[in-house]
């Protein structure tokens, strides 16, 4: 078309469909391996997102610290000096049954005592809404060089051929269509993906765990009627209603979760305002406003498959579940990281095209595997609702040690969600085309709160920080990094092989006795996304074997080995 309504095409390395959390993620690494990214997004420039997480995972401020942002978004949220603790009170403003601890931001680097401050790694999870991080990510992402967004924009399909895709987008106030030729398309564009509809990937699993009637409210009374020390979170158990409530400003704003039963199938049903007062423990007196209505079904579904030929899924896109741990947005961050530095490989040559099987093959099946710890632990907790005795309000020593026991139980139960080391850092990727297992040791088993460091191929590097001072993922390069443990190995075979292809090495020579026992080898591969790719005691004969498996190339390696055995049969 050459009409007025329709312009010129636009060009970049990848499009990327959304520009939420998962989406400008992807476009900040993409852009640091100096891959060309244009993104469409329907919402204009800094149009507020939705209230949705509350929560960044540690594995997910980690890849934030390397791309720049994690400072920032440690400045940003609640108050320094708010707690981020969990409690669980008969009301909001009820009896305390049980805390989790879990430190302030000012504290988080520091904090030594309690289940939440342990974590093995530069960067512990920060509690803050998506009304605050997702700003920060746009105006980091906005500003750096070779990112196009294209705001107000409607993506209307696409067609793709062996060197690339061609999408259309609307201009929603102009209604100029725009053709967008990439090499790469990814729909990161939530739950009802037009990019996963038109690749004809199928959401699968289970539709509806819980319906949940969801209020932003501001009520500037409210802090002063809660007694004890504040939280982040608050969990009111009650045989009248249950319910979630989370700190957004620490000031005046609240997001009020209620739990729909299963007798209560739709979220006009249920008396909002009641239910809220309920939860919250206050009676018709008490002023609050409505800010926002933000209800939502929690579900456990995952697509059948996350690519078509040059186009992906990611986040929502690809995958739907009960938010617990906080892993929704986190997981589709998760996908977002595991992909980019696979796409940067490939725009830059250095990667063959076959490098980007890995990326279904490794984060389906761990979508699966968190999708039902969440569902598992919703379930759960759906149990642990219905099961609120009616006397738990009760007063008197009865009553007491009621609500200690209930406490007990409800402590032990979600814990794990909310100090979860298992889902940060136990995960791992097997079955991999490009990660080369040893033979020696299947990857050890997690949960969702505990987990045993391994460098068994596929699972995340364990940290530890070197004799200089520096995270050990700070000295990591873009590509892949050698760590050797003694000097005296030759790696120059490897540097030799990987400059053939312009592969990116980093060889770093550790010299830190404060060495995870979980490192036995003398060489560690690792890759750009802190997964170990291969370990070994010396360099394999093959080298160059070693390298092509490394960017993609197993498939033909294997094909050819086959044939020189065959040959050696036959001879």
């Amino acid at each position: 078309m050459t009409d007025q309504n329709h312009t010129s095409a636009l060009q970049a390395d990848v499009m990327i469909v959304g520009a939420g959390p998962v989406g400008l993620t992807l476009a900040m690494d993409l852009t640091s391996r100096g891959v060309s990214v244009l993104i469409c997004e329907t919402r204009r420039f800094a149009e507020p997102p939705n209230v949705k997480c509350n929560h960044v995972a540690s594995r997910t401020m980690e890849q934030f610290r390397r791309l720049g942002v994690a400072q920032k978004l440690r400045d940003a949220g609640l108050p320094a000096d708010h707690p981020n603790d969990v409690v669980f009170r008969t009301t909001v403003t009820g009896t305390e049954l049980t805390r989790i601890p879990i430190p302030c931001r000012r504290d988080r680097y520091t904090e030594t005592e309690g289940p939440d401050a342990w974590w093995p790694t530069p960067e512990p999870p920060h509690r803050i809404n998506q009304i605050y991080l997702e700003p920060i990510l746009l105006k980091h992402t906005a500003a750096l060089p070779g990112v196009q967004l294209l705001n107000r924009t409607q993506f209307a399909g696409f067609t793709q051929d062996d060197t690339g895709v061609t999408a259309i987008a609307t201009d929603m106030d102009s209604g100029v269509t725009r053709s967008i030729r990439c090499r790469y398309m990814v729909g990161c564009d939530g739950g009802s993906s037009a990019v996963r509809k038109q690749i004809g990937a199928k959401l699968e699993g289970t539709a509806v765990i819980q319906r949940v009637q969801s209020t932003f409210i501001r009520a500037p009374g409210l802090r002063a009627l809660i007694p004890g020390k504040p939280a982040w979170s608050y969990y009111a158990m009650n045989p009248r209603r249950c319910g979630t409530m989370f700190a957004i400003d620490g000031r005046e704003t609240w997001l009020v979760h209620n739990h729909l039963n299963a007798e209560e199938p739709e979220f006009d049903s249920v008396d909002r305002d009641r239910s809220l007062r309920e939860i919250l423990g206050v009676g018709p007196d008490f002023e609050y406003e409505v800010i926002s209505k933000e209800d939502w079904i929690g579900r456990r579904l995952v697509a059948n498959r996350f690519r078509e030929g040059r186009v992906f899924l990611a986040g929502d896109a690809a995958h739907l579940w009960v938010p617990y741990a906080g892993y929704g947005m986190n997981a589709g961050i998760a996908d977002a990281l595991n992909l980019s530095w696979l796409l940067g490989a490939v725009v830059q040559g250095w990667g063959d095209e076959a490098m980007l099987d890995a990326y279904e093959a490794e984060r389906l099946p761990i979508t699966e595997q968190v999708s039902n710890f969440a569902m598992n632990h919703a379930q759960k907790m759906i149990r642990a609702r219905r099961a609120v005795p009616q006397n738990i309000e009760e007063p008197g020593a009865a009553g007491d040690a009621l609500r200690a026991e209930i406490g007990r139980e409800a402590y032990e139960l979600n814990v794990q969600q909310f100090c979860c080391g298992g889902l940060n850092f136990g995960y791992f990727y097997s079955g991999s085309p490009i990660i080369i297992p040893d033979g020696e040791h299947m990857a050890p088993p997690y949960s969702m709160g505990e987990f045993t460091p391994s460098t068994v191929p596929g699972c995340r590097a364990p940290h530890f920080w070197l004799a200089d001072g520096r995270s050990l993922y700070d000295a990591f390069g873009p590509g892949y990094t050698m760590l050797r443990f003694d000097r005296s190995v030759d790696v120059r075979p490897l540097e030799r092989a990987t400059a053939a292809y312009n592969m990116p090495l980093t060889v770093l020579d550790i010299e830190t006795e404060e060495v995870p026992k979980a490192y036995t080898h003398r060489l560690v591969l690792c890759r750009a996304d802190q997964h170990v790719a291969w370990r070994g005691a010396h360099l394999p004969a093959e080298v160059y074997d070693l390298v092509g498996m490394l960017r993609g190339e197993g498939q033909r390696i294997r094909a050819r080995r086959k044939a020189l055995a065959w040959e050696g049969v036959v001879a």
